[in-house]
């Protein structure tokens, strides 16, 4: 699982979302190492958990020459209380790391195989996730 060596802030306060701008993603939007990318259609927090999921079902497709690229990170930490606490009491402790993907993100890139295999691979992937995504492929 995917997670930082170190963070500066054990939680992070909430990012304001405006709710009539479609935040669109400006970063990692171009195929930068593979010939078929996963590229997100919605916006959501995907998991480190979720992530490695869809690495493994993806990857198992792939035999020896294929070779993946995660092009995302989780490491904004997401934090939770416990269950049937009453209100109040301070924020809840950091249980899991995640990352923040907004529409027109690429999460993983796949090389070394057929589009045939790849397409599929992906396809897998994307099961795993919470987003809507759509695989592209280089011309």
């Amino acid at each position: 699982m995917l997670f930082p060596k170190k963070v500066k802030y054990r939680k992070w306060q909430r990012s304001r979302v405006n709710p009539k701008k479609k935040q669109v993603a400006t970063r990692g939007v171009t195929l930068a190492f593979g010939s078929h990318g996963l590229k997100a259609l919605t916006s959501d927090r995907i998991s480190s958990n979720q992530l490695e999921a869809a690495r493994r079902a993806g990857a198992r497709l792939l035999g020896k020459t294929g070779r993946v690229w995660i092009r995302v990170f989780p490491d904004r930490p997401d934090t939770k209380k416990g269950g049937e606490l009453p209100m109040g009491k301070g924020k809840g402790d950091p249980y899991r790391f995640v990352v923040e993907v907004k529409p027109g993100r690429i999460l993983f890139e796949i090389d070394g195989v057929t589009d045939a295999i790849a397409r599929e691979a992906l396809r897998k992937a994307a099961t795993k996730l919470s987003v809507k995504t759509t695989v592209i492929a280089r011309h």
